[in-house]
């Protein structure tokens, strides 16, 4: 088995799609129509094999919990073996990093927020 998707709470489809593709550089998996204004919704960095499926949220519970899927801790960690060139592209693009780039015993990593308020890891192991 292999963990393939998981669901992101997003306030609107559009504004998440723009910031996924646009600032982060992912691809627009698929955008299906469902109905009653829902969309399936799926993103993913390239060649990643696992994806975020973007869920617009509905009602004031799921609203209350975008930017808050972890509790305050990095939620998502993005692995990249180009790490200097994906940072300063997505400074670049108005990613919002927490910190400078810092080297770790397990790779060279910083901390960004999404268009949300919830952190990731950039990672280069």
């Amino acid at each position: 088995m292999k963990l393939r998707s998981t669901t992101f709470l997003v306030h609107q489809y559009d504004e998440a799609i723009r910031f996924f593709v646009d600032q982060l550089g992912f691809e627009l998996l698929e955008d299906t129509l469902l109905g009653e204004g829902k969309r399936w919704v799926v993103v993913a960095p390239s060649e990643s094999g696992a994806s975020l499926v973007l869920a617009e949220a509905v009602g004031q519970e799921q609203e209350q919990q975008i930017g808050h899927q972890t509790g305050g801790r990095v939620s998502f960690f993005l692995s990249t073996d180009q790490f200097w060139a994906d940072y300063t592209r997505m400074k670049s693009a108005g990613i919002i990093f927490l910190e400078t780039p810092r080297q770790e015993t397990y790779g060279t990593v910083v901390v960004f927020q999404d268009l949300y308020g919830n952190k990731w890891d950039l990672i280069e192991a």
